[in-house]
């Protein structure tokens, strides 16, 4: 089939979400519900792409923006003009958020081109990127400050249990104002899971510069892998007084935006691990960008969450480090998805199907779409 006569014809956006009834928190927020906006595209010969952005929080008005704004501008193009296409939206939607709700519904439009592109090509993703690599490690993350100590504890020795090396948890408990029962929570994950697990710490914006170098320089004892958003995430200069001031690598990305957000971390000297997020920074025709970005000041590239949209990436940047797998996602996220590749000893084998290789479960979509039924799952 000629690829040029592939034209965009219908999108389609669900909604599905499950909520989190053990209420689980970290230091600065209780997280309610958990879920996906799942973005269809088919094209006029009946290929269809799907590209994944979140649904927590503004997911109606993130589907209202791609139906009523965004599909009727590609409705009829070529879904191969990927740049082309983003840089149109780009500049249609600039008055209406440079961040946000705007770049996510971007980002899950430009996922499903992609997806579509690989499937109009026959290649998976990886492959039509020049990648190699199909076996990828993943870090297990979870550990939320709502957690008792043993609840912790037991969190994490049952990840090692699983396969997993890089395990990551959350600090900042009692609202952040207890640095002391924070530091007795990262010695007893240590004590259990003994020198060989990498640990990795999330203190998701809590602090103040001054407060997390603090914590940073009584943690270090612990052999900390990674520590990250010790301060608010738009706080860059905080995020570089930070990163002077501790020897442990800074992490930092996940609440930025496009090619500009990447840049004016790396420029701010805020970070050693930059973990933007393609299903809200702009999808994976900015996310090759962010990387590039960060092969030049010879950084870590290390993508927020979304694993099943991040597979493709971290294969094709040789400065990757791993994926996230976001525990509190899982469940839903494999039950969207019917082939979702689950990890193995604490690595993620890529499918070999064309596009991200992966088949949604219409069925389960169907059933639980919050724009057709009021359950959820």
């Amino acid at each position: 089939m000629s690829t040029h006569q592939h034209r965009i014809a219908k999108i389609d956006v669900h909604l599905v979400s499950s909520p989190v009834a053990a209420g689980f928190a970290d230091a600065t927020r209780t997280v309610e519900t958990i879920g996906f906006t799942v973005v269809r595209i088919t094209t006029d010969q009946g290929l269809e792409g799907f590209g994944l952005t979140y649904h927590e929080v503004g997911g109606e008005a993130t589907r209202s923006l791609i139906l009523h704004n965004i599909a009727p501008r590609i409705v009829g193009r070529d879904p191969l003009d990927t740049e082309v296409l983003w840089e149109e939206l780009f500049h249609y939607l600039r008055g209406v958020g440079r961040k946000g709700l705007t770049y996510c519904a971007l980002s899950a439009v430009d996922l499903a081109l992609w997806d579509l592109k690989g499937k109009i090509i026959g290649l998976p993703l990886y492959r039509l990127l020049g990648g190699g690599k199909t076996r990828l490690p993943v870090y297990a993350s979870g550990g939320w400050t709502s957690y008792g100590d043993d609840q912790l504890v037991d969190e994490m020795v049952g990840m090692v249990g699983e396969g997993y090396s890089h395990i990551k948890f959350k600090v900042g408990v009692d609202n952040a104002q207890n640095l002391t029962r924070d530091l007795a929570r990262v010695s007893k994950v240590r004590e259990a899971v003994g020198p060989d697990i990498r640990l990795l710490i999330d203190a998701n914006n809590c602090w103040d510069a001054g407060t997390a170098i603090k914590f940073a320089d009584r943690a270090k004892e612990f052999d900390i892998y990674l520590f990250e958003e010790p301060v608010l995430a738009d706080d860059i200069p905080g995020l570089a007084r930070v990163r002077r001031g501790t020897s442990i690598p800074l992490a930092t990305g996940e609440h930025e935006y496009t090619k500009y957000g990447a840049r004016d971390l790396i420029l701010g000297e805020a970070a050693d691990i930059i973990q933007l997020d393609g299903a809200r920074a702009g999808g994976m025709t900015e996310m090759l960008k962010i990387g590039a970005l960060t092969q030049a000041w010879n950084l870590k590239f290390a993508p927020h969450a979304m694993e099943h949209m991040h597979m493709h990436i971290v294969s094709v940047m040789p400065n990757a480090l791993f994926l996230e797998r976001l525990r509190i996602f899982e469940d839903v996220s494999n039950k969207i998805v019917r082939n979702a590749p689950l990890p193995k000893d604490g690595f993620i084998e890529i499918p070999t199907g064309p596009g991200h290789g992966l088949e949604l479960d219409m069925d389960f979509i169907a059933e639980f779409d919050e724009t057709k039924v009021t359950g959820r799952p």
